[in-house]
């Protein structure tokens, strides 16, 4: 199986459009004030338009309310929702939209927990575990972590780069890697080189 790619945190047109010539699965749009990749609402949705077929969009939000989602999803036409906070099943289902629940991971984390509760969820992103940031940090916790009975689609995150990328399809056989600041020339801007040697190291890891 090749493993899909989700390129996150997309704030300019040029970005995108590397990313999808680089053969990218999904781009990532962050709608969460205090990231330096947040993207407005107009921003978002001139982004979105100019994504070629079955590219999928994705929005990030963290504990936002869900005014702010809805005025968001009158706009910007997602594909999928990703929930990074302390948000409920209930709280992610509510929006009719196929969703990601994140868990930011380190040792005490009961994966098989989350997979129960978030039965609706098209799948886990996992990232590491930094107090009081809710992602995006470039770190990388244990991925030793995971279980390999875990009952739901697993989307890697979390201090993945070009150069660690093919490790961590082969050892953990995720079925998508998410990467945002490992391919970045400085904070929500994306270095084309970068972006096309992490997309082809995953795509072509054995």
């Amino acid at each position: 199986m090749t493993v899909r790619v989700k390129i996150c945190g997309i704030t300019r047109m040029e970005d995108l459009h590397a990313a999808c010539e680089a053969g990218a699965d999904a781009l990532g749009f962050v709608f969460y004030g205090k990231s330096p990749r947040n993207v407005s609402i107009d921003t978002a949705a001139e982004l979105v338009r100019a994504l070629p077929p079955f590219v999928q969009s994705v929005g990030l939000f963290v504990d936002a309310e869900p005014v702010d989602i809805e005025a968001v999803l009158a706009s910007v036409p997602l594909d999928l929702l990703q929930f990074h906070g302390d948000e409920t099943p209930g709280q992610c289902a509510r929006y009719a939209r196929p969703f990601l629940k994140a868990v930011r991971v380190k040792a005490d984390t009961d994966l098989l927990k989350y997979a129960a509760d978030f039965k609706a969820a098209r799948g886990l992103l996992l990232d590491a575990y930094v107090p009081g940031v809710p992602g995006g940090t470039g770190e990388r916790f244990d991925w030793s972590l995971i279980p390999s009975c875990l009952p739901k689609p697993v989307v890697l995150s979390g201090g993945l780069e070009p150069d660690n990328v093919a490790e961590a399809v082969r050892r953990i056989r995720p079925w998508a890697v998410d990467v945002s600041s490992g391919v970045e020339a400085a904070k929500g801007i994306k270095d084309a080189l970068k972006v096309a040697r992490f997309i082809a190291n995953a795509k072509e890891a054995i």
